[in-house]
């Protein structure tokens, strides 16, 4: 029989120790004939990135010792920090940010000296016995990174010699199978990835330089995703010209028509390196992973006839397949199942779960299961998921509504997916529902939709988590007196916007959130630095817009509860964000709490970090809404 309890109060057995202690980081697959590795983020390590194999036997070995941590530092959020090559691996080790070679039996072996460079994104010349990767040049510590498509030879003593140079950024540089071709990405200032990015080839010459060199596709608003060439020597890409991330293909000098017109994205944001969407089978078809309004599907694309075959699976999340054996390996998630790194054998037709990010094991009793919201907002329509309270142990007396945490995912050019996340369980088997928001601004939904953000940021994401929360309270599916917000990065932000610029919240939580634009725009690292141009508008000409939309400027406004955290080496939103925020509430007497973390950066790691923040949060909210917590 049920107990009967206040929500919020429920006690739960998915608990902070247990999240941190039974999950990981999960992703990163790759391929060298016929080996597998992957990484893995571990919080009991630190958050070190593990480079992993997986045996025939079925058995994981670690291929990258302690202390190595393949994490590179690129755009500050990395990506691409290894790649397998034969009988070797290649990584950038996090403390030093130097690349090195590793081969099974030995230890890992610098490639590049101490030098203030960053290298991520390569691919292994075999022809040529070289490495071409993405630099980052830190040398000059009064200007801007300098970024280049660079080769690097393996002898140890190499800082890299610039192949490509003279953009802000680039990304995805790819050789053809002969060695003969190179084709990259590439973007200036002050457009994102996602906004606009040009398609390049060259030929190279036998010495390795390049020579005739060519634009294909894309353009200041036409945002080119992973490049790769066939084995017939055309060049599969990505791309939104017609408002949807489509798949194309570059052959005989021309590009093709999309390989499959959809509204669906078979396309990413480029926040990391190494993003991916499809892979090339050995019979030339493409296995792609594609949204349409939020839930991923797979299917086998034939780009000879341009048919889509469907592939059935458990998975409403799925993303970077990489082909292997008589299948493909993608990370795969759903309502019930964590993000795991899923084999899918064609042959057998069916899929086979090679490693979960969580071993937690959540009975159905604690499991919510959320539902696809559309819901009205101002000028249309907004999406989400909403996960209702869950738990068999207990129920809430009989009138009472659930308290609400609204989630304002990060980015803000991303998205949030449906997959078993210990994070959202914690709350909703202690009797809390919560609103995961794909706000106006996020991906795959189309063009159209991103750029509903574009001059409206801290004013159109507000509106749609508001208007969610509303939508909830008019459905009597949660307490309108309990609606708190939180999010993290540009969640953070926001989440401070809207308990600063509406009343519809009566407390919120900010991880490493922004409150001021300007210091944002002033500090922040090169590859974000121009990010605001689009989603506020160009810097200082809009400096009156700039402090307007900052919570920090109107903290008067601000009137409930707030509680920051924030790692103390964070160089995406430095600390004196949330400093600022903190005495601007103190001075107000409004009720705010600050919890810093050392040796943290943008997102935390540590496993004491993550399970201190989440045993702070649920305090905090039990203090503010007047219920016992049950850690």
């Amino acid at each position: 029989m049920r107990q009967q309890a206040k929500y919020g109060s429920w006690k739960s057995p998915i608990t902070a120790e247990a999240i941190v202690a039974e999950s990981i980081g999960l992703g990163g697959a790759a391929v060298a004939g016929d080996r597998l590795f992957w990484l893995e983020g571990r919080p009991q390590e630190g958050g070190r990135q593990v480079i992993v194999e997986r045996m025939e036997s079925g058995e994981t070995v670690d291929r990258l010792p302690a202390p190595f941590n393949a994490r590179t530092r690129v755009h500050e959020y990395g990506g691409g920090a290894y790649f397998a090559s034969q009988d070797k691996l290649y990584f950038s080790n996090f403390s030093d940010q130097r690349l090195y070679e590793l081969e099974a039996g030995s230890s890992p072996k610098a490639l590049t000296p101490e030098a203030p460079y960053r290298y991520a994104d390569g691919v292994f010349d075999s022809h040529r016995g070289r490495l071409i990767l993405v630099r980052e040049d830190h040398s000059e510590s009064d200007q801007e990174a300098a970024n280049t498509i660079s080769a690097v030879d393996l002898s140890g003593q190499d800082c890299g010699t610039p192949l490509v140079s003279g953009s802000d950024f680039y990304a995805c540089p790819r050789l053809d199978a002969k060695g003969e071709r190179l084709c990259w990405l590439q973007w200036d200032h002050p457009n994102m990835p996602w906004d606009g990015t040009e398609l390049w080839i060259a030929q190279l010459n036998p010495d390795g330089s390049l020579k005739s060199k060519e634009k294909i596709a894309g353009g200041v608003e036409e945002s080119v995703f992973q490049p790769e060439w066939a084995a017939d020597g055309s060049l599969i890409f990505v791309s939104d010209r017609t408002g949807w991330w489509n798949l194309y293909r570059w052959q005989s000098g021309k590009v093709s028509e999309p390989l499959y017109p959809a509204e669906a994205e078979f396309g990413l944001p480029l926040w990391q390196f190494g993003m991916s969407t499809y892979a090339q089978l050995k019979d030339g078809k493409l296995i792609c992973c594609f949204t349409r309004k939020g839930l991923w599907q797979i299917g086998i694309l034939d780009p000879q006839t341009k048919k889509l075959q469907n592939i059935e699976t458990p998975f409403c999340t799925a993303g970077h397949p990489v082909a292997y054996k008589n299948g493909f390996v993608f990370e795969g998630a759903s309502a019930a199942e964590p993000t795991s790194l899923v084999y899918y054998d064609l042959s057998a037709g069916k899929c086979s779960v090679l490693k979960k990010s969580t071993s937690m094991q959540i009975p159905p009793s604690y499991l919510s299961k959320p539902e696809v919201l559309e819901f009205p907002t101002k000028g249309g329509v907004a999406y989400g998921f909403y996960y209702p309270p869950q738990n068999g142990d207990f129920e809430a007396p009989a009138g009472t509504l659930p308290p609400l945490l609204v989630k304002s995912h990060g980015g803000p050019t991303t998205a949030t997916t449906v997959r078993l996340n210990p994070g959202i369980q914690f709350w909703t088997s202690r009797g809390f529902a919560v609103l995961d928001v794909n706000y106006g601004g996020s991906t795959g939904y189309g063009r159209e939709y991103m750029k509903r953000l574009e001059g409206n940021w801290g004013v159109v994401d507000v509106q749609d988590c508001a208007a969610g929360a509303r939508f909830l309270v008019e459905k009597k599916k949660a307490d309108p007196n309990q609606l708190a917000i939180f999010g993290g990065s540009a969640g953070g932000y926001t989440t401070l916007c809207a308990l600063t610029f509406t009343d519809e919240f009566k407390a919120g939580a900010s991880h490493y959130g922004i409150g001021d634009l300007e210091a944002l725009v002033r500090d922040t690292h090169k590859f974000e630095s121009r990010y605001l141009d689009r989603l506020i508008g160009p810097y200082p000409e809009q400096k009156g817009l700039y402090q307007e939309r900052s919570p920090l400027y109107s903290a008067d406004r601000l009137s409930c509860p707030v509680i920051f955290f924030q790692g103390l080496e964070d160089k995406v939103v430095p600390p004196n964000q949330a400093e600022s925020m903190v005495a601007a509430l103190k001075k107000k007497g409004i009720p705010v709490e600050y919890v810093p973390f050392e040796g943290e950066q943008h997102g935390f790691r540590k496993a004491e970090s993550i399970k201190t923040a989440l045993n702070r949060e649920l305090a905090f909210y039990g203090k503010v809404f007047g219920f016992a917590t049950q850690a």
